[in-house]
């Protein structure tokens, strides 16, 4: 398999002088929607370990605010005052430490609410991310401290580039800051009217080809790629996939345009958080030196969704969503359990899939057991107590729940796309394999690839021997941030 890091050169571990602004929407555990969430709460502390002096801007959620305010871990250091939607907005920001990392929380209470993205995207709703984008701007001149290069995450932020390039006032900045942009999911592009360009001080040739301007509309993912310095995506594979009609979304042919600026960096995995042998979730802890510990989380696994003992466990981690393959999986199940499997599906999203998963359960009754929502300790008593993950995704930018699965010593068994191609070895094709990958995205391919993965369940030590090849894998973000920090010293020119 090709190195997902293929370009990147080892750096040595004191090597970094870096001051780098990451500036987002969630950031886990404190606001997590799906996995930009986890990128941003583990990027960071990886790159300070390299020694950058990194720093985060995020919304100040009410919610959120007033929990770190009754701790008191947050401290007011300011205001700011951004010219936005023809008025001045007023935005306090406060401080805490997270990690040895400072963390900056922009409130505007008329502007962010609990809830991270909005139902529908406007010329209103967009005004929290245009501010957030602002304010990493504006922070500099309340905290004493430029950042070299301001790293943007998705749509929501990517207007920050855009501002570099077209802004009537902050284009004037462009010399003081590099951009980066991090493309999670090419599938979320932040399209808006044509009239909010005014609103947002963006100069008239923003409005062009070779800017924000899509089939008429405004398209900030858009604007971003091209304005931005460089171009991450969050697996290799990826980054070549949205190139491609197949992937691009409508916007493969500006990706190609710009792929001398393009980088697939790979995401880690936080492996302190994720971690069996002291995962405080489990009923009992293991290593890939003792698994007598899984033994005894696939037993509670098993009483709890009400299982029969003596068949394998496939689950299923993640939100109900065409991307993940929702429909595939839902054709297959009762397949699946002729074959000898018991499933567990935990995840929340499209009403449609809920209530369709909801009703095979009630037929194959111990066949299949599905938890509507996403509750943290039954995720890692899944992870821990299952034989195989199922990922049969139409697309994957990169995935953790693969990640996380074989550190706890469970199998993948996935579509070779994007982020899982880029991690998973196929094991029947392969000597040195631990998961089991098919191609079409159907129901079919994915019994096929079910089928040869109980076929080695079925064989105790070469199944053993898959586990432990998993398990010794390394998707740490130490490798990952040696490659970002390297791509920031290309940028400034240090390398």
């Amino acid at each position: 398999m090709a190195s997902p890091f293929v370009g990147y050169r080892e750096m040595a571990s004191e090597d970094i002088s870096l001051k780098v602004l990451h500036v987002a929407t969630e950031m886990a555990p404190l606001v997590k929607v799906g996995g930009l969430g986890d990128v941003v709460g583990s990027l960071p502390k990886a790159l300070k370990k390299l020694g950058a002096d990194v720093r985060l801007l995020l919304p100040a959620y009410p919610n959120l605010l007033e929990e770190l305010q009754s701790r008191q871990s947050a401290k007011p250091i300011g205001k700011l005052y951004i010219a936005l939607n023809w008025r001045v907005y007023e935005a306090s920001v406060y401080e805490f430490d997270f990690n040895g990392i400072p963390v900056y929380l922009l409130d505007q209470p008329e502007l962010y609410s609990d809830s991270v993205y909005p139902q529908r995207l406007d010329c209103a709703s967009v005004l929290p991310f245009a501010l957030l984008s602002m304010a990493s701007l504006e922070l500099p001149n309340l905290i004493d401290w430029t950042p070299q290069l301001i790293h943007a995450h998705d749509w929501p932020t990517a207007l920050i580039p855009i501002l570099l390039r077209w802004h009537r006032h902050y284009s004037k900045l462009s010399h003081s800051h590099k951009a980066i942009l991090t493309i999670h999911n090419l599938a979320h592009q932040g399209i808006l009217p044509k009239e909010i360009l005014p609103s947002i001080g963006l100069a008239d040739e923003a409005f062009s080809i070779d800017g924000v301007e899509f089939y008429g509309s405004v398209n900030l993912l858009k604007g971003g790629i091209i304005a931005a310095d460089a171009v991450t995506t969050v697996s290799p594979r990826y980054s070549w996939e949205i190139q491609t009609p197949s992937f691009g979304m409508g916007l493969d042919g500006v990706i190609e345009s710009q792929k001398h600026k393009l980088h697939g960096i790979l995401n880690g995995l936080d492996y302190e958080y994720w971690n069996p042998a002291t995962d405080q979730f489990l009923p009992a802890i293991y290593s890939k030196d003792d698994l007598s510990g899984k033994e005894k989380c696939s037993r509670a696994l098993s009483e709890r969704c009400g299982f029969d003992d003596g068949r394998p466990i496939a689950a299923f981690v993640g939100r109900l969503v065409e991307q993940k393959g929702i429909d595939i999986l839902l054709a297959a199940l009762n397949e699946l359990v002729k074959m000898g499997f018991s499933l567990v599906v935990l995840g929340s999203g499209h009403e449609n899939f809920e209530m369709a998963l909801e009703e095979a359960a009630a037929k194959l009754k111990k066949g299949l057991s599905v938890h509507i929502g996403y509750f943290e300790e039954l995720a890692h008593l899944i992870y821990a107590g299952s034989d195989m993950l199922l990922m049969p995704s139409l697309f994957e930018p990169c995935g953790l729940s693969q990640l996380i699965a074989m550190r706890y010593g469970t199998v993948p068994v996935a579509r070779a796309v994007g982020g899982l191609a880029d991690t998973i070895i196929d094991a029947d094709g392969n000597p040195e394999g631990y998961g089991f990958l098919f191609s079409n995205p159907s129901p079919d391919e994915l019994l096929k690839c079910a089928e040869r993965a109980i076929a080695a369940w079925s064989e105790e030590e070469r199944w053993r021997k898959i586990i432990l090849r998993g398990m010794s894998a390394d998707f740490s973000w130490d490798r990952s941030a040696k490659a970002y920090a390297e791509l920031y010293h290309q940028l400034l020119g240090s390398q």
